[in-house]
Order: C-alpha cells, then sequence, then structure tokens
C-alpha cells in the first residue's frame, strides 16, 4: 500500500451526461457524486475543476469502453479525447475496463428499489454508480 491515502475522482464518460464517483484507496470504495454536464459545446471543465478542487485526489480513472468480446468500440475514440482533455488538471490519468459497469449500476439500484430503499431510478443516478463500480474496479486490481 503506498505511503499517504489515494483519493481519485471516476468517471463514467457518456455522449450526454459523466457519471462521477470519489473513492479512496483506503477502504477501497466509493461513493457517487452524480454527472457532469457533456453537452454539444463540449464538457463541464467548470464542474470539473469544481470537483478536483473539493475532493484534491491524486489521480483519475476513466472507465474504458470496449465490447464483450474485448475488442474497440466506437465509445473509446471520445473516451480517449475526454482522457486528453482531462491533462490539463496535471494529475495521472488510468483507465480501467468499464464493461457491464453501468448494466451491474442498473442492477444495484433496481434491487435497491425493489427493497424499499430508492424511489425512482433516474439516468444519472445510473452514470454516478457505474463511476463507483468504474473507481471500486480500479481499487480492486491495483
Amino acid at each position: 500500500m503506498s505511503a499517504s491515502p489515494r483519493t481519485i475522482l471516476a468517471f463514467d464518460y457518456g455522449l450526454r451526461r459523466i457519471g462521477v464517483a470519489v473513492g479512496q484507496d483506503i477502504t477501497g470504495s466509493a461513493s457517487p457524486l452524480g454527472v457532469v454536464a457533456n453537452r454539444d459545446d463540449g464538457v463541464d471543465h467548470g464542474a470539473i475543476a469544481a470537483l478536483i478542487k473539493e475532493w484534491r485526489p491524486t489521480g483519475i480513472v476513466v472507465g474504458m469502453p470496449s465490447h464483450a468480446d474485448g475488442s474497440r468500440s466506437e465509445m473509446q475514440e471520445p473516451v480517449e479525447a475526454f482522457i486528453k482533455e482531462l491533462e490539463r488538471y496535471g494529475l495521472s490519468v488510468e483507465t480501467v475496463d468499464e464493461r457491464y459497469t453501468s448494466v451491474d449500476a442498473a442492477h444495484v439500484l433496481k434491487n435497491a428499489r425493489i427493497a424499499g430503499s430508492r424511489g425512482r431510478i433516474s439516468k444519472e443516478m445510473i452514470d454516478s454508480a457505474a463511476a463507483v463500480f468504474i473507481a471500486e474496479r480500479y481499487f480492486s486490481s491495483g
């Protein structure tokens, strides 16, 4: 384990919304922070800068989409462009395989709703929960 605790911001990139979670390696867990807008004029970097200022992460993790067989997906190009944009923050940016994170997140939230602990599940909740899975996958692979 590293000498000092690491905090990461994890991103689940989407063409309209980018799910965000914060995670710490001490616990190996993460918490959803919501979403950052990704509109026609680009990613809301003001919101990302505010998250970085608030959480002071030691690194950034981005989910890298691929097909179930591991081949490149059509989303990899926009994700790679987003990663290039994140370099402006001067933090290390790593990727993890994000196959099925959105499916897993939707499943967990649906089960929570069935159990009575959640109301309506929004797309934003799924995106943010997917970022939690990305963070946790990063910690478990490290």
